[in-house]
This record gives structure tokens, sequence and C-alpha cells, in this order.
């Protein structure tokens, strides 16, 4: 589907290495089941160039996506290098307000994935009732749902909600994280869609729920550190891409 010596030869090294990531980004998204057939996206930012973006070609599975098929695109949504991929502007409203407003965001990793928006329905939200939910208490916020994310007038109530924050529960509609990599913000997805798959399936069961204590959740970012021994995503990340590389290696392409 693409033609990786091409584009290869018109980027820099850094940015081929980071379409290798958000291209195994998108297929590990599939692979865990998140993906919501070719809807949602994973945009991430193109380094060294200011204000250019990679994002999934319109249309393609998550599991087909390559590192010579994502599109490098500006704030707008608007192709800044020829590809011969179509893009759906209005899919970036959401990531291109959070990258404009986080400087730290490199990467924002949305998600349709039925877990997720089973919670992002309960009117408690995320609940403390597991160790991957108290990771996300710590630091998690929530933006009512607006309608489909097509206007350009919730952009500034969608970034006040999420504020420095890196899971946003987005109600009635889904998960979305950010990290300064496709590793950090996958990673954080991961805990974010366990923490919800926890939560329906302790629910379903109807018995009562023990919660943890406020003061385990004020501290848990450090402790989350220590246990990633300061790597955060880096630290899981060689080990999914050798997953990849044993299932279809194509990603690379």
């Amino acid at each position: 589907m693409s033609n990786s010596v091409s584009v290869r030869a018109q980027v820099s090294e850094a940015e081929w290495q980071a379409r290798v990531d958000l291209a195994a980004a998108y297929r590990l998204v599939a692979h865990f089941g998140w993906d919501d057939l070719v809807f949602t996206h994973i945009s991430a930012r193109v380094p060294g160039e200011e204000g250019h973006f990679l994002i999934n070609p319109y249309g393609w599975l998550f599991d087909e996506i390559t590192a010579s098929s994502l599109v490098k695109i500006d704030l707008a949504g608007r192709k800044v290098m020829d590809s011969p991929h179509p893009v759906n502007p209005a899919g970036f409203t959401i990531h291109s307000a959070i990258h404009a407003a986080r400087p730290d965001a490199h990467c924002v990793m949305h998600a349709h994935s039925l877990n997720g928006v089973a919670v992002s329905a309960q009117k408690n939200g995320v609940l403390p009732i597991s160790q991957q939910a108290t990771i996300v208490l710590a630091s998690l916020a929530y933006h009512d749902y607006e309608g489909i994310a097509l206007r350009d007038d919730e952009k500034p109530r969608l970034v006040a909600d999420f504020g420095d924050r890196i899971f946003l529960m987005l109600r009635n509609h889904g998960l979305l994280t950010v990290g300064a990599t496709p590793a950090d913000a996958f990673l954080a997805m991961y805990v974010f869609e366990a923490a919800c798959m926890i939560q329906v399936r302790a629910l379903a069961g109807g018995g009562e729920l023990v919660n943890v204590h406020p003061q385990i959740i004020a501290g848990v970012q450090a402790a989350a550190a220590a246990v990633t021994k300061g790597l955060g995503g880096a630290l899981a990340w060689p080990g999914l891409l050798r997953r990849l590389d044993r299932l279809d290696p194509s990603f690379r392409d």
C-alpha cells in the first residue's frame, strides 16, 4: 500500500523514527482491540518541524498503517508534504486543539474502546477500585459531550477541561491520552482502558466494591515513575515492537 523508499528519502532520520513508532502505535491499538474501524486518530509531532504533525491516511484500517503511509499535516489538517493518501481534517479537531495548547503533548491518542465509552457514560466516571484506576485518577480530566467533534468553538472548552493532565475522558465518547512519545501515550491508554475494563466487570459482578484510599492515589505518580524506572512507556515499548515484528513487521515500511 505504500512506497517506503521514496518517503524515507524525503524525511529526516528523526522523522522516520517517529513514523515507525506512530505506525506501531496504530498497529498496537488494533492488536488490543481498541480501534473503531477507520475512525479515531493518533497524531504525533514531526521532530524539528514546528507546527507539523503525522496522522493516519483516512480510510485505512489501523492494522494496515505503515510508516510511509502516514500523512504530514499542519495544525489546520492540511497536507504539507505530497501524499497520495487522504486525510480527515475534521477528525483532527480535537488533536489540533491539544497539540496547540500543550507543547508537552508530542503524541495524542484517541480511542473509542468499548470499555472506555461504557465508563464515559457512567455518571461517577472512573472509580478508585483498581491499581490501574489509581494511576488514571492521579492525572484525569473530563470533558462533556458536545456532539461529534467538528466545531472549532469547542476547542477552548476542551483545552480548559484537560488542563495539564495525561488522561482525558470524553463523556459519552471515549478516551484520550497524551505523551512525550507514542510509547508514553500508548502506555497511558493501556492503563486507561484496563481501568475501564476492570470497572465494567466489577460493576457487573453486583457486589459491594472496595475503594482505594485517597492518600494512596495522591502518591501514585511517584510510585509509577519508580516502577517504570523513570522510563515511562519506553520500558515496555521495545517488547511491544518485538511482538509486532513477530506478528507483521510491515508497519516499518
